[in-house]
Order: C-alpha cells, then sequence, then structure tokens
C-alpha cells in the first residue's frame, strides 16, 4: 500500500491556531494525515468531524486509527461522515454542532485514490476510465469521454483543464470513439499524446523541481486528465459552494485553512476569501458609509503558502499546492 504523504501538514495545523478541546472539520478526510495531526493537537477534550465522499477513505481511516494507540485514546471523539464537502454545512446541522473552530480542506487526491488502478485517476497506469471519488455516482469519465458531444468535451478541456489544444485533442477523441469504445486510462493518454505537437507535448517546469519530473517536464495528458476529474467530480462547483458555506459554519475567531492544486480551485478561494473581507462597498464620494457591510473574516495569508523545497524533494505531487487561510471575525 502506498504511504500517504499530507501536503503542508505543519503549515496547515500551525495556521488553523488549534487548541485544546476546540470542535475542528477535517473536510476532505482522503490519507486522514491532517485528522491525526488536529487529534493530537485538540486533545481528548476535544471533537474531530472527518468527512470525505469516498467511502473506502473513510474505512481505511477507521482502521487506521483503531488500530493506533495514539489516536485510539480519542476515537470517542471523532465523528466519520460519508459526504460531499461542499456539505458541511448540513453535516454539522445534522450532528448538532452550531459552529466550529477550525476547518481544513485538501483539494488533492490521496496517494492511495492516485495508485488505485481500478479508480482510473492516473494516466501512468492502465486502468479504467472511471475518475469517481464517490463510487455510488452514476457518471464516469467513460461516460465523457464516449457520450459527450464534441462541443462539451471542448469546453471541458478548455475551461477545466485550461488546454490550448482542446480542439485537437477532442477531435482524435471523436475519430478513435468511432471506431471503438474508450476503455482505459493508457488508451486515451496515447490519444491525447497523439493529438499535441511535438515540440509542445512536455510543458516547461521550473529548475529547481525538473530532477524530480524529468526533465521533459508534465506529461501531455495532465490537463486532460485534471478536466475529466473535474467534470467527473463536480469539482468546481462544489468548491464554490463550499467555501461560503465554510465560512458560515465557523465560530468567531474559527479558522478556514485550504489547499489547492491548481488555478482554477486557487482562484475561486481567493475570490471569496476577497469578498468575504470587504467592508464598505459605498462609492467613495459618500461622505458616510449606507451600505452597512462589514467584513466577515479576515485574510491570514496575504499570498498563498507553498511547500519547501525540502518537502518537494520528499513529495513532489506537493509541488503545484497553494496553501490559503483566513479567520472569522
Amino acid at each position: 500500500m502506498t504511504i500517504h504523504k499530507s501536503v503542508l501538514l505543519n503549515e496547515t495545523i500551525d495556521g488553523l491556531n488549534l487548541k485544546e478541546g476546540m470542535t475542528v472539520a477535517d473536510v476532505t478526510l482522503g490519507g486522514g494525515g491532517h485528522s491525526r495531526e488536529i487529534l493530537r493537537r485538540i486533545g481528548p477534550s476535544g471533537k474531530l468531524v472527518a468527512i470525505d465522499r469516498d467511502e473506502e477513505a473513510l474505512e481505511r481511516f477507521r482502521k487506521r486509527t483503531e488500530e493506533s494507540k495514539i489516536d485510539n485514546f480519542f476515537l470517542a471523539n471523532i465523528k466519520i461522515i460519508k459526504a460531499n464537502f461542499a456539505e458541511i454545512k448540513n453535516v454539522l446541522e445534522d450532528l448538532g454542532i452550531a459552529g466550529v473552530d477550525g476547518i481544513a480542506a485538501d483539494l488533492g487526491f490521496s496517494s492511495d485514490q492516485m495508485e488505485d488502478i481500478e479508480r482510473g485517476l492516473s494516466f501512468q497506469k492502465e486502468g479504467p476510465l472511471d475518475m469517481r471519488l464517490d463510487r455510488s455516482q452514476e457518471l464516469t469519465a467513460h461516460q465523457i469521454v464516449n457520450e459527450y458531444p464534441q462541443e462539451e468535451l471542448e469546453y471541458i478541456l478548455k475551461n477545466y483543464g485550461e488546454e490550448k489544444f482542446a480542439k485537437n485533442i477532442v477531435k482524435k477523441i471523436i475519430e478513435a470513439r468511432q471506431d471503438k469504445t474508450i476503455e482505459t486510462t493508457t488508451e486515451l493518454a496515447e490519444i491525447v499524446r497523439s493529438a499535441i505537437p511535438e515540440k509542445f507535448k512536455y510543458g516547461k517546469i521550473p529548475r529547481k523541481i525538473r530532477q524530480e519530473v524529468g526533465p521533459r517536464g508534465r506529461h501531455p495528458a495532465t490537463k486532460t486528465f485534471q478536466a475529466l476529474r473535474i467534470e467527473t467530480n463536480n469539482e468546481l462547483e462544489s468548491l464554490k459552494k463550499f467555501v461560503p458555506d465554510a465560512i458560515g459554519s465557523l465560530k468567531a475567531g474559527g479558522r478556514l485553512a485550504i489547499i489547492s492544486f491548481h488555478s482554477l480551485e486557487d482562484r475561486i478561494v481567493k475570490n471569496i476569501f476577497r469578498e468575504n473581507a470587504r467592508g464598505c462597498i459605498c462609492p467613495p464620494e459618500f461622505p458616510e458609509c449606507r451600505c452597512g457591510r462589514k467584513p466577515v473574516i479576515k485574510i491570514i495569508t496575504k499570498k498563498p503558502i507553498g511547500p519547501s523545497a525540502q518537502e518537494i524533494d520528499v513529495n513532489p505531487r506537493a509541488r503545484s499546492a497553494k496553501l490559503r487561510i483566513c479567520e472569522k471575525i
């Protein structure tokens, strides 16, 4: 089994400013690294709400927590809930929790999920075109690739993958699926590779991480797979709902920490934070405020926190991570 390495672990936990006895939600449990450290910080009098839409991730956390002598002490104070993180408000209401002292969200995929061949999240190993986090949902990447019309596929690749060769790639997908159904991740990756001009197949990467990912950089299917994962799991719409609801679920002084992995996610988080941190929006010529608008949060991270060179050395997948933190006023 792959050992999951939690991204920006210390920066996230320190940024939440946790103390003993606090109530905290980890809304993207994944490999459970952030949750285990949260438990250590809030102690036996604290409470943890661990949420994930992946039933297998929840079961792994239950098992690991029960087997751990350190965490087992706190097991009675953990609520493990299967839900989309966008449902944070309803989850807390159902548990009778009026507000929490901290919320952590890691928007990436855990190593367990990425290495699970049956999920088809990676183009590096052959697997079915699935990509679902919640195995109970109907929509899969297989349906998107084989059934979506050309216009929708182009929209997804352009807007969710920021893929400038979307038209070329979709043309190749349409041609391929006319001959036979596209079944596997490696089939799709090869179709994408064939659609991109040779000199553009491997993007430029920073020199400091070139050793970890290779001199030719990013795989040509990276953006396409990102776009399909987003569409399959409705990730961006869920994030747009989650961030304001999470802010609304914080107690005064409570903090929200969100780790994103690509510009689309980070832009959503940044803009919602800014909107909630704004005060008066009256025109400057007004002698006094008439709108009555007050800031809801203060932004703790004026610029996002990224991983250190040491963390990237140990975990190259962390290289694109950005952490933003805000505090409820």
